[in-house]
């Protein structure tokens, strides 16, 4: 039996805090803030989107950084196993659109609950306002931890599951990269993601609040296209957010920070061709002859676009559609299947829902989640250089990196 410390109580420290208490292990798990699960009560709008219920191969192609790293870990304890504990538990639970699974009661503090339970009965620690301020390692093997109060508990492992820097204020704050890097592992280079994007034209600024559904976007540098898929997207004070805007932030992010801009096209009628469009066009044209421009677009536009379109087009509205050219009428019909705008950057780290980067998946052994150099030393969650698109995919990386972590003990 081994003496186990978990620092964090977040997702992935709950779970390996769980798994290592299922093995007979002595286990503490040390948390700073007041409370276990902070980050949980506020996924999913406080819902909890807690997994997705897809199958294995479909879940890895939702992982955007390093996917076959977590072959053992998402193959140890699946998206089912996670849902099988939550009822196990005495919580029962639903899937919805997108394979994304929720506690039936729709409270986040149901998922949490079921941890708590799962740990009281294995007999797992915790101490809460408890802040580790370094670990203790002689001799390339762990021996403690130090806390902010100058004490040092003793023990065996240390499971490290502090979490990435998206939602400090949940206590994410970074500790755990700084002691990597203070012990010599290789640290990623960290960025928010999931994260909305900043823009530069000031149209974009001015629909404001505009959502669109069922619309395609397409991020390109040059000529050569990073993201191109089809949903939900919005329109804000300073930029685009929404589903889409947020999946591509994930996979743009990079390339982002080295252009500093990329252009973005919104298709705003995906389900029509060019000829399709053009034909409905001369037809709504047709009947409005004596109509101005303006009043047409409202048929084919949200009216916080119309006058955006008047715009780009360099349209004077007082004319009649009857005077309205070939030319300009493939020029709206250009804007209407590539709508253009400049992303400039990605928001802050208090807007993104994860943190992509962190220690190196080198550093670490895919099959037990241990250090490869450090005795004693295992990591779990967001504090690793992984991380998945929305609908459940990060939090189930936290629960099963947890989960094989605990085990492997």
């Amino acid at each position: 039996m081994s003496n186990v410390i978990v620092i964090g109580g977040g997702a992935a420290g709950l779970m390996a805090g769980y798994a290592a208490g299922i093995c007979g292990h002595q286990v503490t798990i040390l948390e700073k803030n007041e409370k276990l699960g902070k980050k949980i009560y506020i996924t999913g709008k406080g819902r909890c989107n807690f997994t997705n219920a897809c199958d294995t191969e479909d879940f890895f192609k939702n992982v955007v950084s390093n996917p076959k790293f977590l072959y053992s870990a998402l193959y140890t304890f699946s998206p089912d196993s996670m849902i099988g504990f939550v009822e196990s538990q005495g919580i029962p639970t639903k899937v919805e659109r997108g394979n994304r699974a929720f506690p039936e009661s729709d409270h986040a503090s149901d998922i949490t609950k079921a941890l708590e339970k799962a740990i009281k009965e294995y007999g797992v620690n915790v101490r809460l306002r408890t802040e580790v301020k370094d670990i203790l390692i002689e001799d390339n093997k762990v021996i403690g931890v130090k806390l902010s109060d100058g004490s040092i508990i003793n023990c065996d492992n240390v499971i490290l599951c502090t979490g990435g820097l998206s939602y400090q204020t949940t206590g994410s704050t970074g500790d755990g990269l700084k002691w990597a890097r203070k012990i010599g592992l290789k640290v990623t280079e960290c960025r928010p993601a999931l994260v909305p994007l900043n823009c530069k034209e000031s149209y974009i600024r001015s629909m404001q609040g505009l959502a669109l559904k069922n619309v395609n976007l397409t991020i390109k540098v040059g000529k050569k296209k990073l993201y191109d898929s089809f949903g939900e997207m919005l329109f804000t004070h300073f930029g685009v957010s929404g589903p889409l805007v947020l999946s591509a932030s994930s996979i743009i992010g990079k390339r982002l920070q080295e252009t500093g801009e990329l252009q973005a096209l919104v298709d705003l009628k995906p389900a029509l061709s060019v000829d399709e469009l053009s034909n409905r066009v001369l037809r709504d044209f047709n009947d409005n002859m004596n109509k101005h421009l303006s009043s047409v677009l409202r048929g084919l536009l949200p009216s916080s676009m119309v006058p955006v379109f008047i715009e780009l087009m360099d349209f004077d509205d007082s004319r009649q559609i009857n005077s309205i050219t070939k030319e300009e009428r493939a020029n709206l019909i250009a804007l209407l299947k590539a709508f253009p705008f400049t992303i400039t950057g990605l928001r802050e780290y208090k807007e993104a829902i994860i943190t992509q980067g962190g220690i190196s998946v080198k550093e670490v052994d895919p099959s037990t989640m241990k250090c490869k150099n450090i005795e004693g030393l295992s990591f779990a969650g967001e504090v690793l250089d992984l991380d998945a698109f929305t609908g459940g995919f990060n939090l189930q990386i936290a629960w099963s990196t947890g989960y094989l972590a605990g085990l492997s003990i």
